[in-house]
């Protein structure tokens, strides 16, 4: 039986976090041949994953510019993908989520006739401006996938729906919880050490300070203007109710349209840290301490409740409607009054921050990446 040839390609920092135990276990997987392609989207970001999971891209196609619109960042990969997918002629191309890469991606394969394997497939909130771009993006790349890895049976019966036949959907898990598994069982380094005494978590001598940790993220397109200064000034709020006893933590994305409002109006503050973007180790040990999480992020939805934190999510509609369900996250949205006042009741009522402190994770097990591979050679095996 001839070997597989896989293309797995990813260009952002969540993308090479979910994608990373895919990735080590198709390199693990007897006689088949891995190979890896990065657009590098995020280039800062995506260095610093890789290099925490050892993974050394076979392509980089470095295609980060400074302020790139989405039209340029599409062109670009179209015109840079396409001659790598010619050359290298893989059996698959793996993606995951929805980027612009992933949806430029799963076009040049069909294109090329290429299977393509989506991972975290089946994700939907029915509106295509929430997320924008990403509901069109992971649509895009759902009609030419040909093997789906739901993470979740509410995804799967989003794509049952869409009328993909059975025979080509997975229930998986989420790979994220691999990735956080693995990174959470890896020591602390000096530098996070020395990050929580700089925000006042512990002392110099490694005590704990007492203070309670909320850790923030915000960066949609759909949160900039209004919304996001409506975010900021809740997060103003509560720093000042909650004074010295609190810590608000927020790694501040990289793109104009969040650092000038966040750093215009939370710069100052002085239990506000606004920081740059953090590698992912520190990250996943800064949320192992965290009391809770505010976040329009989706990956993170999926991250902390695997590590029992609470999360409000900064948005009006989600994709992950599980971890609403389960318990694990609640909406707020974007109104100043509704985040301070969902904040406050998690942080002063102990029996509302333990229901969903405590409430199970809906996106698996730590064992989806083997169970990703395993479909990939079922398929050959079917295939004949």
């Amino acid at each position: 039986m001839s070997k597989l040839r896989v293309l797995s390609i990813f260009g952002t920092r969540p993308e090479a976090v979910k994608m990373a135990p895919v990735v080590r276990a198709l390199a693990d997987a007897s006689g088949d041949e891995s190979l890896v392609c990065v657009t590098a989207q995020h280039r800062e970001m995506l260095d610093q994953v890789t290099g925490l999971f050892g993974i050394q891209p076979d392509i980089d196609l470095d295609l980060m510019r400074p302020d790139q619109s989405l039209a340029e960042m599409t062109a670009a990969i179209f015109t840079h993908l396409d001659p790598v997918l010619a050359r290298l002629k893989p059996d698959w191309v793996l993606v995951q989520g929805d980027t612009t890469t992933v949806m430029a991606a799963a076009l040049l394969a069909y294109y090329r006739r290429v299977r393509v394997g989506h991972v975290e497939a089946g994700l939907r909130t029915g509106d295509k401006w929430q997320p924008f771009p990403e509901e069109i993006n992971r649509r895009v790349a759902g009609v030419v996938t040909d093997l789906h890895f739901a993470p979740t049976e509410w995804a799967r019966q989003n794509l049952l729906r869409e009328a993909v036949p059975a025979n080509r959907v997975v229930v998986t898990g989420n790979p994220v919880i691999d990735a956080l598994r693995y990174v959470a069982s890896l020591p602390p380094t000096p530098e996070v050490g020395a990050l929580l005494e700089r925000i006042g978590m512990v002392s110099a001598s490694g005590e704990p300070s007492g203070a309670r940790l909320v850790l923030v993220t915000a960066h949609r397109r759909e949160n900039f203007g209004r919304p996001l200064e409506a975010i900021c000034a809740a997060l103003r709020a509560i720093a000042e109710y909650y004074g010295e006893s609190l810590r608000v933590v927020y790694p501040v994305h990289l793109n104009p349209n969040v650092q000038e409002p966040v750093y215009r109006l939370l710069a100052g503050v002085p239990n506000i840290f606004l920081l740059p973007p953090m590698d992912y180790l520190p990250w996943v040990h800064l949320i192992k301490r965290a009391t809770l999480m505010l976040t329009d992020s989706g990956g993170l939805q999926e991250e902390a409740p695997g590590l029992g934190v609470p999360v409000l999510v900064l948005r009006e509609v989600t994709e992950r409607p599980e971890g609403v369900q389960a318990g694990t996250v609640r909406l707020v949205g974007a109104d100043a009054k509704r985040i301070l006042s969902e904040t406050r009741r998690l942080l002063d009522d102990p029996q509302a921050y333990a229901v969903m402190a405590h409430a199970v994770n809906p996106y698996g097990d730590g064992q989806a990446a083997p169970r990703i591979v395993q479909a990939l050679l079922d398929y050959r095996e079917e295939a004949g």
